[in-house]
């Protein structure tokens, strides 16, 4: 009975990945595929590879997500299935978000965003201005994300989507944070949070708290960030997620220079490094990159400054706002 092997282990599959069971929810969405084969049921392949490919990009193994969601697109597409195009070509985009590829990102995300406007399909188009939305605001267009963000909300809500909710709230308050408008960000953040935990969704409650302790390091509440940002890398860490460990790991690094904790903040960039560096996660590599030489700069300025000149030379060829400050410190020091 192929067709109850499928939507049995796609269905258990969905489940466990919620809750963080990754390794066991990829091996129910291997017998779904199968299944699916078996029974040469093409939308039931498309499906479960979109889903397949979306944990693969969760665990950081990213040159698998993208062949194993470009199959899932090219089969959306012969199928003429133009929203479940639009989805797996949103998760490819977030491959190529998380490494770095940030023009391939806008490509996809804006290609996912015709199409489920062709399709009719608000849900869809939702996500696909969610995801735009998200690299546009980590390229600097702050304007477009933040309608986006808000197109999006409106559309999740009319829906009532309340994991789609949290998610844009959870992104639309990086967003406010990265605007300086703090209050909003917090608020945000602690509605993305509430939603997250009511639905039992732990990676997003992981990222919210990221998120979250990072406006507290901004606003100087150290202690709380210090317990935001120290919960979001255990979550990362039970999960089994290495992109968002690094994330945290850097937050923390970032903290402790915040609070003169120099050494403790090279430890944990380290940390972020290694990390970003197994996976091929350049903006994090960069990120962390900028902090050691950030730590340095008081006692070893010509170590500070490669270090410095490294992370520069990432967020210039991904085309990251966040090399200004990086350059801005070079000149500061006379680096």
């Amino acid at each position: 009975m192929p067709q109850h092997a499928i939507a049995v282990a796609t269905a258990i599959g969905g489940f466990l990945r919620s809750r963080g069971h990754w390794d066991r929810a990829a091996a129910q969405y291997q017998i779904a595929l199968r299944a699916a084969r078996r029974a040469v049921d093409l939308p039931a392949q498309a499906g479960t590879l979109d889903e397949l490919g979306l944990l693969q990009q969760l665990t950081g193994d990213y040159p698998a997500a993208t062949a194993t969601l470009t199959q899932a697109a090219a089969l959306y597409q012969d199928l003429g299935d133009r929203a479940g195009q639009a989805y797996a070509l949103n998760h490819l985009g977030l491959v190529h978000l998380d490494t770095g590829d940030y023009r391939a990102a806008i490509a996809r995300h804006q290609q996912a965003l015709a199409l489920a406007r062709k399709a009719a399909d608000p849900l869809a188009e939702a996500v696909s201005l969610t995801d735009l939305a998200l690299v546009q605001q980590l390229t600097g267009d702050f304007e477009p994300a933040a309608a986006g963000y808000h197109r999006a909300l409106g559309l999740f809500r009319r829906a009532g989507s309340e994991y789609d909710q949290a998610d844009v709230l959870c992104e639309l308050g990086m967003l406010q944070r990265q605007m300086g408008d703090y209050p909003a960000a917090l608020t945000s953040e602690r509605q993305a949070l509430d939603l997250f935990r009511r639905l039992g969704d732990r990676l997003g409650q992981a990222w919210a708290l990221g998120e979250l302790g990072v406006v507290q390091r901004l606003t100087g509440d150290y202690v709380a960030a210090a317990a935001s940002l120290g919960q979001a890398l255990r979550l990362h860490r039970d999960l089994g997620a290495p992109h968002g460990q690094a994330v945290a790991l850097n937050s923390l690094g970032e903290l402790s220079l915040a609070t003169s904790a120099s050494e403790e903040a090279r430890d944990l960039h380290g940390q972020a490094l290694t990390i970003a560096r197994e996976i091929g996660a350049p903006p994090e590599e960069a990120r962390a990159l900028a902090g050691i030489g950030m730590s340095l700069l008081p006692h070893a300025p010509a170590e500070a400054a490669a270090h410095l000149r490294r992370a520069l030379a990432i967020y210039q060829r991904i085309g990251s706002p966040a090399a200004e400050p990086v350059q801005d410190a070079l000149h500061e020091h006379g680096l």
